[in-house]
């Protein structure tokens, strides 16, 4: 950083720079931002992450506020987004795969708790009316005004209900009606306790008796139902019970650790290892034939291209990777349509038809030629980078020894392509073992298999499975065993990679 100084009895004193003062503006909207966070963060429930958060903020304070940590403040930046973007998401997916988070499960247990309470208080044709006035104390604490169908005039409040000529009724004052809108969630809220259960607001004007079919035992930490004595314990997540003869679980539940059930399943329950199984076998298939049809195709077009005499050799090229060039997800809704068992253009040209997307076999198959027509302008591309790279007298030489066209293709020219080209299609196949985009525009993962227990379809790969398995399953949303399925994803992938580089020797050829 430029600094200005002025001399001084000898001494060099710096003067802050336009650079200086924008990093500490810059710093105080950061610091200003946690403040502003971790608050927030505390409100909602957390207890680990603003602790982290805190001493990452005092941690990036010290690094740009100090001369000692020059290397640093340049290794912070990506460090942070490091963490933002890949760290934090994949740790984060791994927690969600221990716990039950899903449809039913989504709130903590002092909410669910309530929201089960809440359900539980009723109030029927037979229940006890009252007509309502607002009132407030000196503190502005709320308190309602009843009149009972016979006339008598009761004092309700946080601590029960009493008769008016009982109480205070000077201490209390009609509540306005613009200060009513304001409280209206809090008098909705407001309860009176009674010997049946608790009185309740309908409306400004009116209020009911309602009773409470179950109730929480805060010594125990159980629920109770009063009229036949059965008690609800909290195990994994809901409050269940038992009376000998059924198991009963009141909803909502909320959000808990299971550990390794999310894994379990997948291995010991039939209706998902079988759908499981298959998913990822065409998965491997897919993903597979896909990096070998679009290299066959892409490094044959790159060949047949690579001709220094042929005229408009830049045309072709360019008209050849148009597909590449065009979005994935649009690219794959247009074949969708020429697809179209009824009205597309490609059963017009056949007689009779064909149902493309609605058989499991067709349906394969054109996912398998959509997925080439994507492709194989990126093999084309990274192949004819290759080829030039081919020094023209090795080929010549193997010529002159003897060798012909597939000789030389075959000793000469395919072994050092595959110098260049094994990342790449390694790469590919980690692509396209989760090539969700195409799967879900293209086919939606269908059509389905009949008779599974699980939303399995003959074209779902991994990733799309894992998708309908979180948001489309039978039960509802179950973003825990999705998590747990990406976690495996990212394990198979990371295995399958790390295995093919470490026996292609890519890395150490180009070295």
């Amino acid at each position: 950083m430029a600094v200005v100084t002025k001399r001084l009895g000898g001494g060099a004193v710096p003067r802050p720079t336009v650079g200086l003062a924008v990093k500490l503006v810059l710093l105080a909207l950061f610091n200003g931002l946690i403040l502003y966070a971790i608050p927030r963060m505390l409100d909602n429930g957390e207890r680990v992450m603003p602790w982290l958060v805190g001493a990452a903020a005092i941690g990036i304070n010290y690094v740009y506020l100090s001369r000692r940590t020059v290397p640093l403040k340049y290794l912070v930046p990506g460090s942070v987004f490091l963490g933002l973007f890949i760290v934090y998401p994949l740790g984060y997916t791994v927690f969600l795969s221990l716990t039950n988070f899903g449809t039913g499960n989504i709130l903590n247990q002092d909410q669910a708790q309530q929201q089960i309470l809440d359900r539980a208080t009723l109030s029927d044709a037979e229940s006890l009316r009252y007509d309502l006035v607002l009132l407030q104390g000196p503190a502005g604490e709320l308190a309602l005004e009843l009149t009972d169908p016979g006339g008598q005039v009761l004092l309700g409040t946080a601590d029960g209900l009493i008769p008016i000529d009982q109480a205070d009724r000077a201490s209390y004052e009609p509540m306005p009606l613009t200060e009513a809108a304001t409280r209206q969630e809090e008098i909705l809220d407001f309860e009176v306790p009674t010997d049946n259960g608790v009185i309740k607001v309908n409306t400004l004007t009116t209020a009911a008796e309602r009773t409470k079919s179950l109730i929480y035992d805060a010594d125990r930490g159980i629920i109770v139902e009063p009229a036949t004595g059965v008690e609800f314990e909290p195990v994994d997540g809901h409050f269940v019970s038992t009376d000998g003869t059924e198991v009963r679980a009141l909803e909502p539940g909320w959000r808990t650790f299971i550990g390794t059930e999310n894994f379990e399943r997948v291995v010991t329950n039939e209706n998902i290892r079988g759908p499981f199984l298959r998913v990822f076998a065409w998965t491997f298939a897919f993903a597979i034939l896909t990096v070998l049809t679009t290299l066959a195709l892409g490094l044959g077009l790159a060949m047949a291209l690579d001709v220094e005499e042929m005229r408009g050799q830049r045309l072709y090229r360019s008209l050849l990777i148009i597909p590449y060039a065009i979005p994935s997800f649009m690219s794959a809704l247009v074949w969708r349509g020429l697809l179209n068992e009824q009205f597309g253009a490609v059963n017009k040209l056949i007689p009779g038809g064909v149902d493309w997307l609605g058989d499991q076999w067709t349906a394969k198959f054109s996912i398998l030629l959509v997925n080439l027509w994507l492709g194989f302008p990126y093999m084309m591309l990274v192949s004819t980078g290759a080829l030039q790279g081919i020094p023209r007298d090795m080929t010549e030489a193997a010529r002159v020894d003897g060798a012909g066209a597939w000789g030389v293709f075959r000793y000469v020219r395919f072994p050092l392509l595959l110098i260049t080209l094994a990342p790449l299609l390694i790469a590919s196949f980690a692509f396209n073992f989760n090539n969700f985009n195409l799967v879900f525009m293209l086919t939606g993962g269908g059509p389905p298999v009949l008779g599974a227990q699980t939303p399995a379809g003959h074209t779902d790969i991994l990733i799309s499975y894992t998708y309908r398995l979180a948001f489309e399953g039978g039960r509802g949303q179950d973003f825990g065993f999705g998590a747990a399925i990406s976690v495996i994803i990212f394990v198979l992938v990371a295995l399958i990679t790390s295995y093919s580089f470490r026996h292609t020797k890519a890395f150490e050829e180009l070295a």
